[in-house]
């Protein structure tokens, strides 16, 4: 994504935000006239950041960059999430987040070891752009196995849009692919010059409207934690917590896990698909 073009997203973003939040919630009177546009007006917004709507007009339709200060103070005055904020502050560039040459990534041998250890815990390392880095032996068994993908399309979003095994997986597959495409939009923030994410999001906004949807949407979100429902062919519904850590050594690495309460039916589950019994029960 081209800096002209992250202007633009960044302006597109702040109408986005500013359509969703009412003149009450923001500290306005809700006024007597009828409202032309959903939320708040441009007007309104620059009174409560204290800057000229002529300014931030100038700011939405991506012909100026703001300082900093000045987006975090229109963060504050659309109530921004963090992982809006973050996003809105990757669009306006900041420096230590980007990288014009970015080298191929690679997981550590340790952390190899780390995975194929977690011998009943599905786990996965995930790059730049969501990219499946690496997998133990458990989450190929119980979302895909990922060593049967092309290098090149291992990518986590990817496979939930065009895998349709994906669709049947997760009990609530548009919740999942929603906040998929939400934390892809913050990769692309972090890294708008990236080519293989530009590629990645014009193919799946052509083949999938779902996925054209919801990126249109300008949600946001980061990889953190969570829970989620699968129902799997051999084992049945499994009902997983997933939590998120940074490899040390490249911020730009997540190991994610699932797990499940030692003692339940989920629990339970996966030592069956991890020692090859799920096949018998099945």
């Amino acid at each position: 994504m081209k800096r002209d073009m992250l202007y633009n997203e960044l302006g597109t973003f702040l109408k986005a935000r500013r359509a969703e939040l009412s003149p009450r919630r923001a500290g306005l009177p809700d006024g007597v006239r009828p409202r032309r546009v959903a939320g708040l007006r441009r007007e309104e917004v620059a009174t409560l950041a204290s800057i000229s709507t002529d300014y931030y007009t100038r700011i939405e339709q991506g012909r100026i960059q703001a300082s900093a200060p000045v987006h975090n103070t229109l963060a504050d005055v659309l109530s921004l999430d963090q992982d809006q904020r973050r996003y809105l502050l990757d669009l306006a560039g900041k420096p230590s987040t980007r990288s014009p040459r970015q080298s191929v990534q690679k997981v550590k041998p340790q952390l190899q070891r780390l995975l194929d250890d977690l011998v009943t815990t599905p786990a996965i390392v995930m790059g730049r752009r969501l990219d499946v880095l690496a997998w133990n032996r458990l989450a190929a068994a119980m979302i895909t196995d990922f060593g049967q993908v092309p290098a090149k399309h291992r990518n986590y979003v990817r496979t939930l849009f065009t895998d349709s095994a994906m669709r049947r997986l997760y009990k609530d597959w548009e919740s999942v692919a929603r906040t998929a495409v939400a934390q892809l939009r913050m990769q692309a923030a972090r890294y708008p010059d990236d080519p293989r994410l530009a590629t990645l999001v014009g193919e799946l906004s052509v083949s999938d409207a779902q996925f054209a949807q919801w990126w249109v949407a300008q949600g946001v979100a980061s990889l953190s934690t969570g829970t989620k429902t699968v129902i799997h062919p051999k084992v049945g519904e499994l009902v997983l917590d997933w939590d998120t850590l940074a490899e040390a050594d490249d911020a730009d690495q997540q190991l994610v896990v699932w797990t499940a309460e030692p003692g339940s039916p989920t629990h339970e589950a996966l030592r069956l698909l991890a020692t090859g019994m799920a096949d018998r029960r099945h």
